[in-house]
Formats: C-alpha cells, structure tokens, sequence
C-alpha cells in the first residue's frame, strides 16, 4: 500500500497544480478580455463625450411636460401651446395662470416658480434671472444682439451671434433671429384625459361623475377615448395588435412544427436522410433571427402587423420543430405498443398513444414562448408598422414626447405582466388542471 501511495502522490501533486494553474488562468483570461473589450469598444472615448446634462433632460421629459410660450420676432405674435402641438394649443385670449398676455403696452410677462420672469415685448425680448441679473434681446437682421450682465458667462448660457439658449431648472429660453420661446416645465402629464378644447377639461373627478350621472357618460368617455394628443384608442388597437402578431406567429408555428416534428424524430421516421432533412430545414428557421426574417418579409410583402406575426412564425417553427422532436423521442413506447395490439390504426396510435403523453411538455413551451414573443413583437412592430413599436419609435424619432415614450413603456410592461400572469394561470389550468382555487 505504501509503495501505491508513493506511486499515486506524484500524479495527485500534478493534478493538483493543473488545479490551480487554471484557477488562476481563468480569471486573468477574463480580465484580459475585458480590458480589450473597454478600448475595443472606446468605453473612455465614450464616458469623455457623455453629457450628463441631456441625461437628466430625458428623465424630466419622462415625468414632465413643456408649455412652449412662442414670439414671433417679426410680427410680435404670441402663441402657447402645450408640447408645441397644434392639438395642444391654447385658444386666443386664454393662456395659463403663469402667463400674463399682452396689455396694453404689448407686453407678455411670464412669471417662472423659481422667481424668473421673461418678458415678451413689441421689441424687446428680456429675462431676469434671479441671483444673476437681466438678459437683453433686441432679435432682427443682425442676430439675437443679446447683451448680458457683466463678467464670463456661466455654463447654462449658450450664446453666439444668431442664438441664445438660456436654461434653467424649471424653464429654457430660446431666441433666434426669427423666434423667441420659452419652455415652462411642469410636472404630470398634461392633457392625458381631455384637451383644452373639451369642455370636460379641468374638471374634477367628482364634477366628472357628477356630469355622467345626468346622462354625459357618452360624451365624457368619447373625449377621453378619442383624446387627439395622447390617442387612447389608437394605443389600446396597437397593443392588440401586438398581442394578435405574438399569437399568430406562437400558435401558428406550433401547429405547423408538430407534424414536421415527427419526421425528425428517431423513433417515428427510421430513415436517417428524411431526419437530417426535417432537422436542417428546424436549424434555418431558427439559426437566422426574428428581425432578420421581419426585414426580409417586409420587403417581399410590405410592412404590416401580418409581416410580423410571419416572422415570429418562421422562426419559432424551428425552435419548436426541435423541441418537439426531442420530446416525441422519450415517449413512452409500451402506451403505443399496447394500442397496437388492440388493432389501432398509425394515426389512433399516435392520437391516444403519443400525443397525451408529450401535451403537457408542448402545451408549456408553446405558451411560455406565446409570452416571450409579447415582447419579441414590440421590436418586431417598430420595423414593420404594427403594434405599439410603432408608436413608441415614433414617439423617440421626434426627440420632444419623451411623456408619450413613457407612457408606452408603462403600457408595455403592464401588457408583459398581464401576459406572464395568463400564461401562468393556463399552463396549471391546462396541464395539471389547477384553477387556483382551494
């Protein structure tokens, strides 16, 4: 034993050092792809150029909302509009309670919460800003021919000949040789229910039920519903659209992969040739991704929800090809065998043999991949015109409705809640027949 023990030592002592050598590799190998990683991709290239600034400009945008207060430098015109929409405009002789309109003098004053104050004049442009002083413009031909108070400018000024952008925390003035607008920022999301042209605009949800009880219902859900900035019904269709394009491609697929599946399966189809073929046709559909297959359907078909729901069905087919055929080999042959010795025909064989024993394994990839492909369609959406990734690409393409981007997102994620908790509840009413009661 001692003469095996000397033997056994030195390969133990080898072992044990490969042990090590690779404990200790494995970590400087990591780190040494990180480290090409972080100048491959210019992470400090990156961090240099970042502006915290218009980071915290997107979040406010998220949560907030602008009133843009505009002059025209030629005519001396003053419009209010809320985001600077057309359908958020407020009528002539209205304005909020922070703006006074112009008087008889022509000057509009606008009185800012944290004390500044802007005034739009027949000529003159001004803004007193508190704890620095009072900026002047006279916009013409020859610029903005803004003058400031004395000393260096402080970085929230940006001024040049032709524009002068002045930025504050509650409030951005901008003056170019044509225009003047200042951006008033306020907290919620304006307009969400009614717009300034509804007469249900600024009511209370007491007024509201009020009105509805003598016989407005109609009228307040159809200002609501139809809501022209926000376009509640347009939101609700795009997400059923969403839903419909993850259904189609989910259900679709499976339908279409489980009588393929058979033919990949080793013990349903013994021919090897027919089983490579099956399973290389699975491996294309699934080895090129959604988005792939969204591009190339939406140039040979043109872009729609359908387009999507196609992709999604392309590519799940391959993936479910695969795993249902995986699932078919481990069936239990004694259940098939015992119908067959009672005389059942292939297809009872395979009804009452086969089919009962894999529904349970089918039924929960078909619907946890109906839950993941929820997702899957908003991104599909943006690309071929359908679903809410319309609206939200939409929404970012513009760079200002950064409300209405969060809005969707909110929608969303509720929407991916709301399609986890049904398929939960599904898959146990379906598999183990479980409704969740006691």
């Amino acid at each position: 034993m001692t003469a095996d023990h000397a033997a056994l030592k030195p390969q133990a002592e080898a072992l044990f050092r490969r042990k090590r050598r690779g404990a200790i590799a494995l970590p400087l190998l990591v780190l040494a792809y990180l480290t090409y990683a972080l100048f491959a991709f210019d992470v400090p290239g990156l961090i240099a150029t970042a502006t915290p600034e218009n980071g915290k400009t997107l979040i406010r945008d998220s949560y907030s909302y602008k009133t843009h207060v505009t002059r025209d430098n030629r005519t001396a015109q003053v419009t209010m509009a809320v985001e600077g929409e057309r359908k958020g405009a407020y009528p002539e002789g209205q304005a909020p309670d922070w703006v006074d309109l112009a008087g008889p003098e022509g000057v509009t004053r606008i009185t800012l919460p944290r004390g500044g104050v802007v005034t739009f004049g027949p000529q003159d442009v001004t803004f007193d800003i508190p704890d620095y002083g009072l900026v002047t413009a006279r916009p013409g031909n020859g610029g903005a021919n803004a003058t400031f108070p004395p000393g260096e400018l402080p970085d929230w000024i940006n001024a040049s000949k032709n524009r002068v952008a002045i930025t504050q925390p509650d409030a951005r003035l901008t003056i170019t040789r044509r225009r003047s607008e200042v951006f008033h920022y306020s907290t919620g999301w304006e307009l969400f229910f009614f717009t300034l042209d509804s007469p249900y605009h600024g009511l209370g949800p007491v007024t509201l039920a009020q009105r509805a009880l003598d016989g407005e219902a109609g009228a307040i859900w159809h200002d609501f519903w139809y809501n022209p900035m926000w376009m509640h019904a347009a939101v609700v269709w795009a997400l059923f659209e969403t839903i419909l394009m993850a259904f189609l491609g989910t259900f679709g697929a499976a339908l279409v992969a489980l009588p393929l599946a058979f033919l990949a399966a080793r013990n349903f189809t013994p021919l090897m040739v027919v089983r490579q073929v099956a399973r290389r046709v699975f491996d294309f559909f699934r080895g090129v991704d959604a988005l792939i297959w969204t591009i190339v359907l939406a140039r040979a078909f043109g872009p729609g929800p359908m387009t999507g729901a196609l992709a999604i069905l392309i590519t799940d087919t391959g993936s479910f090809g695969k795993m249902f055929s995986e699932a078919l080999e481990n069936v239990d042959g004694k259940q098939i065998e015992g119908l067959q010795s009672t005389g059942a025909r292939p297809i009872q064989r395979y009804r009452f043999g086969v089919i009962p024993q894999v529904t349970p394994v089918l039924l929960s990839q078909i619907l946890y991949f109906f839950e993941s492909n929820t997702r899957s369609a908003t991104v599909i959406g943006a690309i071929t015109g359908g679903g809410i990734g319309l609206l939200l690409t939409q929404a970012m393409v513009t760079q200002k409705d950064w409300e209405e981007v969060s809005y969707y997102i909110v929608l969303i994620v509720l929407m991916v809640f709301a399609m986890d908790w049904f398929s939960g509840w599904l898959r146990r009413k379906l598999i183990s027949g479980d409704d969740g009661g006691h």
